[in-house]
């Protein structure tokens, strides 16, 4: 496996062809090993991986924290290649609880100084706020990021789940280099018109939920039991009939998985992979050995009757549920 590397949009750097997707190390996805966790982010850095992905939010800083920890125990080479993507904005209470987005300018500043003091850093690579805040008008909160970008704190300006028009609006007041935002092979609302504008404006697209959860890796089973805290209790695309149709389309995707000698994670990257030179998926790995697995679609090469077999398999719009609850559904642009 040779690690490739990517254009983060026209204004932003080169990136591996991968990315870390850190989140579940922290929160959401039930109990994580910390030491494995650093292990992991350690062995992905190891195999040539710079993209390491966060939020401020995530566990309360706990994620930002870890990744810290684990850069600092890093041999030098390796800390030097990482590039950190940090979320900021979203709100929680001491319970746990989400109590909304906010995108003031001084808000923005304020979870930047936390956010570099927690990973131990003296810039942060790409920065966006995780979801639009309704009530700030994007050009106030990208021109905010725009000032820590000329102080020398941030280096590239991302967005994060937001729809075409603001996407405009965003890159009218300040370079945008990338856009993250939900994309795999059930989740493909981005290619009418979010993938075209960017496309347009330069914007490099880093695509989060590439094996949807777990949903689409084919190591999930319908009788697996989710722990409290895990969201995927809550999420329709995991309940009851919706599960089921899911699963089944798995089964298909792994017969064409099975036949070309690959994993279904591996295929189902892979596919991601092949959308464009300008996608970057992140992987959610919270293990050395899922880390490995996810690695070897690197060496994936998907022929035209392949990605005919898979479009087949798994149409467009062929997913059972939403991709999130109801309420918060409400907060995505579409």
């Amino acid at each position: 496996m040779t690690m490739r590397t990517r254009p983060l949009g026209t204004t932003g750097p080169q990136v591996s062809a991968l990315g870390l997707g850190c989140m579940g190390m922290s929160a959401l996805y039930g109990e994580a090993d910390r030491t494995e966790s650093i292990a992991t982010i350690h062995a992905a850095l190891e195999a040539g991986v710079t993209l390491l992905d966060t939020g401020d939010f995530y566990a309360m800083g706990h994620n930002e924290m870890l990744i810290g920890e684990a850069l600092r125990a890093a041999p030098a080479p390796r800390r030097e290649q990482a590039l950190v993507s940090v979320k900021f904005g979203a709100l929680r209470g001491p319970d746990g609880s989400w109590l909304g987005y906010d995108g003031r300018p001084a808000a923005v500043k304020s979870f930047a100084a936390y956010s570099l003091q927690r990973l131990g850093v003296d810039h942060i690579d790409v920065y966006r706020i995780a979801r639009l805040d309704p009530d700030v008008p994007i050009e106030e909160t990208v021109g905010a990021i725009a000032e820590l970008v000329e102080k020398g704190y941030v280096r590239h300006i991302g967005l994060s789940e937001v729809g075409a028009e603001t996407i405009r609006r965003a890159a009218a007041t300040a370079p945008v280099s990338d856009l993250q935002i939900e994309y795999s092979l059930i989740s493909r609302g981005i290619e009418d018109e979010v993938l075209p504008t960017v496309r347009e404006l330069g914007i490099g697209i880093t695509a989060y939920g590439v094996l949807s959860r777990g949903l689409i890796s084919g190591h999930f089973t319908a009788d697996r039991q989710l722990g409290a805290g895990d969201f995927r209790a809550m999420s329709p695309r995991f309940q009851g009939d919706n599960l089921r149709h899911n699963l089944n389309l798995v089964e298909a995707l792994r017969k064409i998985a099975e036949q070309k000698g690959v994993s279904v994670a591996q295929i189902a990257i892979a596919w991601v992979l092949s959308r464009g030179e300008d996608i970057v998926p992140l992987v959610g790995a919270r293990r050395r050995d899922r880390l490995t697995e996810a690695l070897g679609a690197l060496d994936v090469t998907l022929e035209p009757a392949d990605l005919a077999a898979i479009e087949e398999a798994v149409p467009a719009g062929a997913a059972a549920g939403d991709r999130y609850p109801a309420a918060q559904m409400a907060h995505l642009e579409s």
